[in-house]
């Protein structure tokens, strides 16, 4: 579905924070790209739909081609949800006109200045549904839990019709049962709908129980990609190693969870 070779970053004054990487993502499949703060995880991810431009390789994308035009650039990003680790909703606004901003890629500037259509308005709610929370969707943002106002985020990401949906830190702020929850949720949309989705994050645990692949990253290097039954107490400690000091594993959190989860996640937190 995409596919990127030889993509590095290398920022102002030197620093390289993803080294050559080549890696396919197939469509409908859940990847997590599991490694230590500062490991390379969100600048990979943010490559995928150029928000962190790369420095050097390619990247293409099926049915689009190379991303070296800015026409088919704005056609990926249309097609991509975004879930970001604070929401990133307007908290005044209401969930409802929030995931209406998902909508807005489809119109032209002039457009997006007035009300969008009711054609629009029906997709939002029917996004709002899919994730439990058709009956928020009046309520301001700010006034909703964190796992509702990520929820949302989902909604809003889904309401783009995407082929591709990225989360950075999904669930980084959110306790151990929603947490569950979101990502339950994420997997559930990306097997009904053929979603490509990339998550990073560095719970161990999570990453072993949602994800269909695993890239392990460690110092911008890709170091693991396999599945998750491969993640040995060897590979993890490559993944969360650091040169010249020792690091403690990650901690992972033994949390069940609800039952809920495995009827779709529908539970309200």
């Amino acid at each position: 579905m995409i596919h990127m070779k030889n993509v590095h970053v290398t920022y102002p004054g030197g620093m390289t924070a993803l080294h050559p990487s080549s890696l396919h993502f197939r469509q409908g499949e859940f990847t997590v790209l599991l490694g230590a703060s500062g490991a390379g995880k969100s600048t990979l991810l943010r490559c995928l739909n150029q928000l962190t431009p790369p420095s050097g390789g390619s990247i293409t994308v099926e049915g689009l081609g190379s991303l070296d035009n800015r026409r088919r650039l704005h056609e990926h990003r249309k097609r991509t949800g975004m879930i970001f680790q604070q929401h990133q909703l307007i908290g005044r606004h209401s969930a409802l006109a929030n995931v209406l901003l998902g909508r807005i890629g489809y119109h032209s500037a002039l457009r997006s200045m007035f009300p969008l259509p009711l054609a629009e308005r029906r997709i939002a709610l029917e996004c709002l549904e899919r994730v439990g929370l058709l009956h928020k969707a009046l309520e301001r943002a700010d006034c909703l839990s964190g796992g509702q106002q990520q929820r949302v985020g989902i909604a809003r990401a889904l309401a783009q019709r995407p082929r591709l949906m990225l989360g950075d830190e999904p669930v980084a702020s959110l306790d151990p049962a929603t947490s569950h929850n979101v990502l339950a949720q994420l997997q559930r949309i990306g097997r009904e709908d053929g979603i490509t989705t990339v998550v990073s994050l560095h719970q161990v645990d999570l990453a072993q129980a949602y994800a269909d692949r695993v890239i392990g990253l460690a110092q911008g290097r890709v170091v693991f990609d396999g599945a998750p039954s491969g993640l040995t107490p060897d590979v993890l400690q490559a993944i969360y190693q650091q040169s010249g000091h020792g690091v403690a594993m990650p901690v992972t959190t033994p949390v069940t969870p609800p039952a809920s989860v495995y009827q779709f996640a529908t539970i309200e937190d």
